[in-house]
């Protein structure tokens, strides 16, 4: 029988092949083709006034060199803003080679094409780049002042600027018995996957058709992006997402300049041409994220309910705006976790700063806002001598309030709305886990030996599976093979695994026999992309509903062939058979061979398709009227709304009396993705999510000088958490099933490193005695928020949260060594 599929941690189909060498990358592909290269600007903003390419033309090995100059029609207009919206009302976005002007330091400004990637770097060495030096604005503060402009068409900086309220916030403000005011701030990171941006394309002049393979989230999105730029017909242009070495939101961008000059050389030279990111590279002229200066002012009652809450917030956009101001827009609203803020007014401005554009990244915009929530939920605890968990309790939405309206327009145009969750129930879960009525016997026990130790949290809901849609396409070969196809691409999730157990449920045949292929238009021209933990909510379901249409097919061909009813039928192991008599049965395989009608007999199976074999009525046509050849379906999910996961997490760390190191010791998830295909990945993908939020806490920034260079592009100089600085993960779930979807789930990807900033500074601070206000906080830091609490110069905590000691504590053997 065939064994259950759906919610089972079934072991990743795809990892033998990765783990053994297996893997095909972009830079696997195309080692004839030849290589591109880039001169970028060393400057972060100035006027061109002279390219001379004289000393690099005669490099041997050189095959082109192009300037902007050299670019035709809409190759050399700007690229696309992505995503438009009322408020971007000064949207700007770079060119493919920068025109007249360069605004962050890496922009490209010249390309060269040679028959190696070493050549192309001599002869880009040799080209000479006269500029002159502008003005430039670094950092939120200094876009702020508007002193100087990074578009001398946007006036003050402000690319957009933003408010949504529900409420009257001033008179909820005004009639509160408590108000506070909390100034934050969250610096700028990026995502850093493993293997940068690449791009690989062949153009056959003869069928006058593109191939494009691109290490992207988006092959659709690159494909439709390229056809237009290029003017060429969509059905001309195919693109391919091989495997891709992690994504993280970077790649989600379509198209980045060189998705566009890579394939317009390729088609112009008549040859393949390749690129492949370098480390650098990555670090001036990809994307990053994260960078918002806060101010946050609440109203509550003596009880520690919300009752107004007035948010402002200023954010970092870099020099362009290509992916319009979903991550700003995606803060405001997704800020107020799983509470009732009684009024609310969020205010934003998104600034353009002389630095690397700003794209989502894992969290996109979630994590500044559960860190300006969350940092809220502990002053207000604070300030009535409350317990934090107690605070958070009293303002959650209950279960039996959803579905929640929140009265704001989400990142998708549609209502705030979660469709559910049960709140208590997971702070029930993670109170129990992480032993939070027990941590003052604890923290006791650690003073006594000299330590000072720290219990944090953090809430969060995450809107996810956002649309418009994604779709999926099932075939079943006559060897009873399973094909599946989705137009999403996939950077590491296990969707050769989760779609896979999919369908293997819904079809009954064994997940040996499904095969699964993603990012790839030749198979799935109509998608939309893997980003916002929109995968399994929007291919799942697609997939599902396509496996059904094959299966009734299945059933209605199997039922006439075998004179039975068609409800009388089951698929078990692959087989159709009659429900009590297994015996009256035919493979799946031979179910495929009588939907497709053949003339000639290719092979045995074949054979019994043929119009001599005496399988069909004559009274019949060999396809009828509503049906097509083959078993074979293709359906799309496209839903109302997003729907919302949501998560909890809490943190013991120790900081180091002297040094002020940070040191985690105990980090304890519980999440809600509605119902989980394969538990096994959802915890991988929180385990993921928590190292990445980890970094963001205590290690990771982008370091920018006044001038605008990045110090720390290499990672001898960006910190990152090894595996030791990475805790061990204690998860346990919640299974709220979604009602907007026919399987229940929910996204998954980015849960784990939303409220991880919060958690760690809720935890320090708790450890310290005072605010902790800003992240990433490294050990000098701490050690100077130290010295300026010994001065005076910052406020006392009125108490250490939790309770008083009431049972013995966490022994010190239950925590990691890490």
């Amino acid at each position: 029988m065939t064994t259950q599929m759906f919610g089972a941690p079934i072991r990743r189909k795809e990892d033998p092949r990765l783990l053994t060498g297996g893997g095909r990358y972009l830079d696997d592909l195309g080692h004839h083709a030849l290589a591109a290269a880039f001169v970028r600007s060393p400057h972060a903003h100035a006027r061109i006034t002279d390219i001379d390419v004289t000393d690099a033309v005669d490099v041997e090995g050189v095959v082109a060199i192009y300037t902007w100059e050299d670019l035709p029609g809409k190759v050399a207009e700007p690229l696309p803003l992505l995503i438009p919206h009322p408020t971007l009302t000064h949207g700007r976005t770079g060119y493919a080679l920068a025109r007249d002007e360069v605004n962050h330091v890496g922009e490209p400004v010249v390309m060269v094409v040679a028959t190696d990637r070493y050549l192309a770097e001599d002869a880009c060495q040799r080209i000479r780049v006269d500029y002159e030096l502008l003005p430039v604005v670094v950092g939120i503060e200094n876009a702020r002042d508007g002193a100087h402009l990074v578009h001398e068409d946007a006036p003050g900086n402000v690319a957009a600027h933003m408010v949504q309220e529900t409420g009257d916030v001033e008179a909820a403000l005004a009639k509160a018995p408590h108000t506070l005011t909390l100034d934050l701030a969250i610096e700028r990171s990026a995502c850093m996957p493993m293997e940068g941006k690449g791009v690989y394309a062949r153009w056959n002049d003869e069928d006058g058709e593109l191939r494009i393979y691109s290490s992207t989230q988006t092959s659709t999105g690159v494909r439709a992006a390229v056809a237009a730029k290029l003017e060429l017909p969509l059905a001309k242009v195919e693109c391919i997402a091989p495997d891709v070495g992690g994504g993280f939101g970077v790649k989600i961008m379509h198209p980045w300049p060189e998705e566009v000059l890579v394939p317009w050389a390729a088609r112009l030279l008549k040859r393949e041409v390749k690129w492949a990111e370098d480390r650098r590279e990555h670090f001036i002229s990809s994307a990053h994220e994260r960078g918002q200066l806060q101010q946050v002012t609440v109203g509550f009652d003596d009880e520690g309910r919300v009752l107004g809450l007035d948010v402002r917030f200023w954010h970092d956009n870099g020099a362009y705006t290509p992916y319009g101001i979903i991550v700003p827009i995606i803060t405001s609203t997704q800020l107020l976790g799983p509470y009732k803020p009684g009024a609310y007014r969020c205010e934003f401005w998104s600034l353009y700063t002389n630095t690397v554009l700003v794209t989502p990244y894992r969290g996109a915009g979630r994590p500044q806002g559960v860190f300006a929530m969350e940092r809220t939920m502990d002053a207000i605890a604070d300030y009535l001598d409350l317990d934090r968990a107690e605070v958070r309790s009293r303002n959650f939405i209950l279960p039996e309030e959803m579905p929640y309206d929140h009265g704001l327009l989400f990142q998708d145009g549609r209502p705030l709305k979660y469709d559910s969750g049960d709140f208590p129930a997971s702070l029930d879960k993670l109170k129990k886990l992480v032993g939070w009525d027990d941590f003052e016997a604890y923290r006791a026990e650690a003073e006594a030996e000299g330590r000072k130790v720290g219990l944090g949290i953090g809430c969060y809901v995450e809107g996810t599976g956002v649309g418009p849609y994604e779709g999926g396409h099932i075939t079943i070969e006559t060897s009873g093979r399973v094909n599946v196809a989705t137009g999403l691409t996939t950077q590491g999730q296990g969707h050769q695994t989760a779609f896979a157990q999919i369908v293997a449920q819904e079809l009954g045949v064994p997940i040996e026999d499904v095969h699964v292929t993603t990012g790839d238009t030749r198979k799935m021209p109509y998608a939309v992309g893997t980003f916002a933990s929109r995968a399994a909510v929007m291919s799942g379901n697609a997939i599902a509903l396509a496996t059904r249409n094959v299966k009734a097919k299945a059933l209605r061909i199997a039922a006439d062939a075998l004179e039975v009813a068609e409800d009388d039928l089951e698929i078990v192991d692959g087989v159709v058979q009659v429900k009590g008599a297994p015996t009256t049965s035919m493979p799946l395989g031979t179910v495929a061979v009588l939907s497709n009608p053949l003339r000639y007999a290719f092979d045995d199976a074949a054979k019994a398709a043929t119009q001599f074999a005496g399988t069909f009525d004559p009274d019949k046509p060999p396809v009828a009227d509503d049906e097509e050849p083959g078993l074979e379906g293709r359906d799309f999910y496209s839903p109302t709304q997003a729907t919302f996961a949501n998560g909890m997490h809490a943190a013991i760390v120790e900081t180091d009396p002297v040094t002020a190191e940070i040191r985690i010791l105990r980090y304890c998830v519980i999440h809600d993705c509605g119902t989980m295909i394969n538990p096994m990945i959802v915890e991988g993908q929180v385990h993921g999510g928590v190292a990445q939020g980890v970094g963001g806490a205590l290690y990771e920034r982008m370091a920018y000088d006044e001038s605008g260079q990045l110090l720390n592009a290499s990672f001898m100089d960006f910190l990152m958490p090894y595996a030791s600085e990475v805790p061990h993960v204690e998860a346990d779930h919640l299974e709220t099933p979604s009602p907007l979807n026919p399987l229940g789930i929910k996204g998954a990807g980015e849960a784990g490193c939303i409220p991880v900033s919060a958690v760690i500074a809720s935890a320090i601070e708790d450890a310290e005695g005072f605010p902790i206000t800003s992240m990433p906080i490294s050990p000098v830091e701490l050690w100077e928020l130290r010295q300026r609490h010994e001065a005076g110069e910052l406020p006392s905590l009125r108490h250490h949260h939790g309770h008083q000691p009431t049972a013995a504590a966490p022994s010190r053997d239950q925590e990691p060594t890490a």
